[in-house]
């Protein structure tokens, strides 16, 4: 079943959200920094985001689907304008762009904006509230400023890759390239930070994201653990070692998971098996001696799982307020009735695919919301005319520049 919400896409230029009144211009291309300008736009920025004329972003291209429609989630929110920001004549519209913008995004190797007479410095000169959200894979200076990064690269650096799998195989990689989200999502967050500071300044700043780190920063305590023992985390698959329960558990159609490692919960879901015993054994009875015997109880729990369906596990579960869940696919998601009841998905009527389900704005603002105010640009400079127009590049110039691959 569908969902019912179509969002209703506006034309114009941003009209509501907490960011209303921005303007970004979005540099970057793939997925860190347009991911960036994603979050800030549903929230209300204006994005305008420039692309190589011709076939511009090659996120067009990714994902599945004939057409793909990863683009239509990474560039909503956006208006499109071509430039050949490799051209002096490219450049020099950028900057005419860049000089009413709150925020430029950018996510090239450390030294291309300055190689294309972007650099920050340069475009301060002429705007000197600006905040520029750079992002690259090992950040703007030290000794790996140079080498060519992309999120996976960012992931095994900052210790993602190497705790993420089971321990008797390689490192996993998450199934969503997470490192680059992530330096896109501190991108975002720097970009407040540094607006906030402008109020009382009146100055801009760069906002330096290296993928590695972004990833670092959710590492927990992987870092200090070693400093303080010599202790390294390793894979662990589904598990974390010495919290149990806390696990995925086969039922007879398909997996649940089920985390009851705390003593009061473990002990609601002892009643719930029939197994009050359970949470008085020495084995089991508190969270040390759980973690000491974690394969013990998850194979005693794996077996009782096992003869339940899904349906009857999460139920009992829920009876009993035991944490658990099924292992949700997309189709899952989209039938489930919490999913609806929140508008987490939301049907966006699409110019290439019509109504298309996609996951809405988040996070949830009470009273400011952002939303989802218009269609991904269908093409690479979808919206020369208005935007190059507002510069003062007329219908004539813009063929004639176009005539030359300069838009």
């Amino acid at each position: 079943m569908a969902q019912e919400t179509i969002v209703d896409i506006g034309k114009g230029k941003c009209v509501s959200g907490p960011l209303a009144g921005l303007r970004v211009v979005e540099l970057g291309q793939l997925i860190a920094g347009p991911f960036c300008a994603q979050l800030l736009g549903d929230m209300g920025a204006d994005i305008v985001k420039v692309e190589p004329p011709g076939a511009g972003d090659p996120m067009r291209q990714w994902g599945r689907g004939d057409p793909p429609v990863w683009w239509e989630v990474i560039a909503r929110n956006k208006r499109s304008v071509s430039l050949n920001l490799r051209e002096e004549e490219g450049q020099e519209i950028a900057r005419k762009l860049i000089a009413d913008a709150d925020i430029v995004v950018e996510n090239f190797r450390p030294g291309t904006l300055e190689r294309w007479n972007l650099g920050p410095d340069r475009l301060m000169e002429e705007n000197p509230g600006l905040i520029a959200v750079r992002i690259s894979g090992y950040g703007q200076d030290g000794p790996y400023a140079q080498r060519a990064g992309f999120g996976g690269i960012g992931e095994a650096m900052g210790g993602w890759r190497g705790i993420v799998g089971s321990p008797d195989e390689p490192p996993s990689r998450m199934g969503v390239s997470i490192g680059d989200s992530l330096a896109g999502t501190f991108g975002a967050l720097g970009a407040l930070a540094a607006l906030r500071e402008r109020d009382v300044s009146g100055k801009g700043q760069i906002v330096d994201s290296a993928l590695y780190e972004a990833v670092l920063q959710m590492m927990e305590s992987l870092v200090p653990e070693y400093d303080a023992s010599g202790f390294i985390r390793q894979r662990s698959g589904a598990i974390l070692p010495g919290i149990a329960p806390s696990n995925v558990y086969p039922c007879r159609d398909g997996d649940f998971l089920i985390a009851a490692n705390h003593d009061g919960v473990f002990a609601r879901l002892a009643k719930a098996m029939g197994r009050e015993d359970l949470a008085d054994d020495p084995r089991f009875a508190d969270h040390a001696a759980r973690g000491a015997h974690q394969a013990e109880l998850d194979g005693i729990i794996a077996a009782w799982t096992s003869t339940k369906t899904l349906e009857d596990l999460e139920q009992l579960m829920v009876d009993n307020a035991v944490p658990s869940g099924r292992v949700y696919t997309a189709e899952d998601m989209m039938e489930d009735a919490h999913f609806k009841a929140r508008k987490a998905i939301v049907s966006v009527m699409t110019e290439k695919h019509g109504p298309l389900q996609m996951q809405s704005v988040f996070p949830k603002l009470s009273r400011t919301p952002g939303r989802i105010r218009r269609t991904a640009p269908v093409q690479a400079g979808a919206d020369n005319a208005e935007i190059l127009g507002a510069l003062g590049i007329d219908a004539a110039r813009r063929v004639e520049l176009a005539d030359r691959n300069i838009i």
